[in-house]
């Protein structure tokens, strides 16, 4: 399980590694829209985590060698794929992009139990990548004792056909909680789900249906300096 910019160690913790290279990782946001104010999951990281342990996060993590060859039913939209493509640094290929999304869903049943599409067709077929939106990408700053080049995406429960009923704690996550959009203070989130949230908001707010080919929000940092561009 990954998510991006957190603290740093504490003194009996691993030591910071200021050479580390962020390895590409994904997260997965799940908003619900049935109520008048949209909700999204989050799950409370265990205190033995060396990263970024006893705060709320999306579900997520690293991108494996697996995730290339993960069964799909469905693909990404073009526009999402298009997006996951471009970016500052050397540009992925379509199958390193996909894996990308591959890994979020893969990471989204690990720790919650729940499937992209219907747990049926998961199972005979493999995932359906196709509500995936690509929200925002995000890079650890040097020093921290874990580094990821992380995307965050998201995707509305309904549209995505997931079943609730099969969310369940894991080792990585527990304590699940929908979070109100407009009450992001409710528990302790880092500052990059914050501000990934916050923009969701926002994006929300313009439009509930968060089109494919959106602006993706860009989050790196310089000289200890936080960054933001668009994508």
């Amino acid at each position: 399980m990954s998510q991006t910019h957190g603290p740093g160690t504490t003194a009996s913790g691993p030591k910071p590694r200021p050479g580390l290279r962020p390895r590409p990782s994904a997260s997965l946001i799940l908003i619900d829209r049935a109520a008048s104010t949209p909700r999204i999951l989050v799950g409370r990281r265990g205190s033995g985590h060396a990263f970024m342990p006893d705060v709320y996060v999306f579900p997520g993590g690293r991108r494996d060698p697996r995730d290339f060859i993960l069964p799909f039913c469905r693909d990404l939209a073009p526009a999402v794929l298009q997006k996951l493509q471009a970016g500052p640094s050397a540009p992925q290929s379509t199958a390193g992009a996909r894996a990308l999304a591959l890994a979020a869903a893969r990471e989204l049943h690990e720790e919650t139990g729940l499937t992209l599409g219907h747990p049926d067709t998961v199972a005979e077929r493999g995932v359906d990548l196709s509500s995936l939106r690509y929200l925002a990408r995000a890079v650890t700053p040097p020093g921290a004792v874990r580094r990821f080049d992380n995307r965050f995406f998201a995707t509305f429960i309904d549209e995505a056909e997931i079943d609730l009923s099969r969310l369940r704690e894991s080792d990585e996550l527990s304590d699940f909680r929908w979070l109100d959009l407009c009450d992001l203070r409710a528990v302790k989130l880092p500052e990059i789900v914050l501000a990934v949230a916050d923009d969701l908001k926002k994006s929300l707010e313009s439009g509930r249906c968060l089109p494919f080919g959106s602006d993706v929000q860009v989050y790196t940092s310089r000289n200890g300096e936080f960054l933001r561009s668009r994508l």
